[in-house]
């Protein structure tokens, strides 16, 4: 199987093509934009051209920016290729472009490829609906170069829990407090975002009540979990039919 990656020279791109020369497997193409970082198989073909990349590709991993995915989405359209798509950041546009996308190829899209928080967007869910009276407060720590707030991962585990309570997530979101803002309101659900040093990922979604809370808290201690968890789900993706899918599918949870 021929792998394209797209946002190869990145920190996830760069530990997915390392993993995938280690272990013998191919590397199509890779699509990137600015100087080229790292080595590629002398096979491989470099462009920054997303529909070259789709044609020298049987599944292609996206690592990178929103304004990249969109052209990756645009040009499947024309040249449908099972996609598993980790960009978070997207806007509206981007994703409705790419529920168009998916009616004509399997396309996995997940804010995080680690196996612990699909597992963890799982328990949210369920606590959100036993403890309803419980309030919600979200905290994500990330490094310092990261651009995106809050994380792609912070807002589907905030989606997770408001789904379960049977909330619009846009109605109830409080992503920043600042002077008298006054009580909580009871259906809030707070997302709140810290920046700073190398932090890979760390994600605390707790439940407050009088008297107890409960805090469950996913690490991420190495980028290389969202690596291998993306060639998992593309070892998968290849083999179905077109549709949008979840991590929570290709895992079976």
């Amino acid at each position: 199987m021929k792998y394209g990656i797209v946002g190869a020279t990145g920190r996830v791109g760069t530990l997915l093509v390392n993993i995938l020369k280690n272990e013998n497997e191919k590397i199509g193409a890779v699509m990137f934009e600015g100087e080229q970082t790292i080595e590629f198989p002398s096979e491989t073909i470099i462009t920054n051209d997303a529909k070259t990349l789709l044609e020298n590709s049987d599944v292609v991993i996206d690592f990178s920016a929103p304004i990249a995915t969109q052209k990756l989405l645009e040009a499947a359209l024309e040249n449908p290729t099972p996609l598993v798509i980790a960009t978070t950041g997207l806007n509206d546009h981007q994703k409705n472009l790419m529920i168009e996308a998916s009616k004509k190829m399997p396309i996995l899209y997940a804010t995080n490829m680690s196996l612990g928080v699909a597992i963890l967007n799982k328990l949210v869910a369920m606590v959100s609906e036993k403890l309803r009276d419980f309030d919600i407060e979200i905290v994500e720590q990330h490094h310092r170069y990261k651009v995106d707030a809050p994380s792609g991962t912070a807002l589907t585990l905030a989606e997770s829990c408001a789904k379960a309570r049977g909330l619009e997530l846009k109605d109830v979101m409080v992503t920043g407090r600042s002077g008298h803002v006054g009580a909580r309101t009871k259906d809030e659900i707070g997302v709140f975002a810290v920046r700073g040093g190398d932090v890979v990922g760390r994600h605390t979604v707790g439940f407050y009540n009088d008297g107890e809370f409960l805090e469950l808290n996913h690490t991420a201690t190495s980028r290389e979990t969202f690596a291998r968890g993306a060639l998992k789900v593309a070892k998968w993706i290849v083999n179905q039919n077109p549709g949008l899918y979840s991590i929570n599918d290709a895992l079976g949870i």
